[in-house]
């Protein structure tokens, strides 16, 4: 997953992986099939272990806006001093993929699905505290949430400026305000 996270899946070689997961070609192949296939191995990874961290940055007992203004100030924290400065893996891969290769768009449609109702979720939450307008469309809050962080971290990618980032994230957490 680093591997293609850090290079893309075209530059990414299969010495590049089998550097990194310590097999032979051969190996590789064997338990994985081929690299497109350790590429979907390593969306579905990506995506599990993204949603287990928002879906715990969301469960936090304060409220969903509170929680998710903390989720995204950590990314851009992320961001600013440099790990998170790689991009999403899941939006990495649609640019370079999505368009050519249907099986890795499903994939990444699938994970950000899931990332979609861990918001959803939370923000359902914090409707039933009253928190949350009861006449809110939590789909289309949850579906622009993802769709803004996405755009947060493609801007840091390029602009990783504190300022520019917190501006941004400013105006996304405006569609929490009551």
């Amino acid at each position: 997953m680093q591997a293609f996270w850090a290079k893309g899946f075209k530059a990414t070689s299969l010495d590049d992986l089998c550097e990194a997961t310590g097999l032979s070609r051969s190996s590789l192949y064997a338990a994985f099939g081929g690299k497109r296939a350790l590429l979907h191995r390593s969306l579905e990874r990506y995506g599990e272990q993204g949603v287990i961290r928002i879906a715990s940055a969301l469960a936090r007992p304060v409220p969903v806006r509170e929680a998710i203004a903390t989720f995204v100030s950590d990314l851009i924290d992320s961001i600013v001093a440099g790990p998170g400065r790689r991009g999403c893996f899941l939006g990495n891969s649609a640019a370079e993929l999505a368009s050519r290769d249907r099986t890795t768009a499903a994939r990444v449609q699938r994970s950000l699905k899931r990332v979609e109702a861990t918001f959803r979720e939370a923000l359902a939450r914090g409707q039933a505290r009253g928190e949350i307008p009861a006449t809110a469309d939590l789909d289309s809050l949850a579906r622009f949430l993802v769709a803004s962080i996405q755009g947060l971290r493609l801007v840091g990618k390029a602009n990783p400026d504190r300022a520019a980032l917190n501006d941004i994230a400013d105006v996304m957490l405006r569609c929490l305000d009551r």
